[in-house]
């Protein structure tokens, strides 16, 4: 599993390609969205690059893989404290949404969805002992 230094890393060399609008707003076949939280502790916003496999509608569904660490990634932590969030969609304006944990039918949903195109998903699955979350952005109202 990358350290955290790795994973920031790439983050920031993917948000600075995300921004040149030359290439990264899709990886995979999935769209690119910069997902900013707030942190549960320093109250200070963090942001991430993180994929879309499928979209529910209007809401964007991201997986909280971490690539099949046993530890969940922080910003699932930060958005359960405060599901407020902003996201870019694909280089995009920001926009305020709310973030939510899917259901257990909507993960019984939408998990074969995800990986049926997206195999690595079921290898992180296999990889952990934790359920891996999926999360709904949706549209702040």
């Amino acid at each position: 599993m990358p350290a955290d230094l790795a994973f920031k890393a790439l983050n920031a060399m993917h948000r600075l390609f995300l921004r040149t609008g030359r290439v990264g707003s899709t990886v995979a076949r999935m769209p690119v969205l910069e997902l900013t939280t707030t942190g549960r502790r320093s109250g200070r916003p963090h942001t991430v690059i993180l994929t879309s496999p499928v979209q529910d509608g209007e809401a964007l569904v991201v997986v909280a893989s971490r690539g099949g660490d046993d530890q969940p990634p922080a910003w699932l932590l930060n958005l359960r404290a405060h599901p407020e969030v902003l996201v870019a969609l694909q280089g995009g304006p920001r926009r305020r949404m709310r973030a939510r944990v899917a259901t257990p039918a909507e993960r019984a949903d939408l998990w074969p969805r995800i990986t049926a195109d997206h195999r690595n998903y079921a290898g992180y699955q296999r990889r952990t002992r934790r359920e891996i979350a999926l999360v709904l952005l949706e549209p702040d109202r």
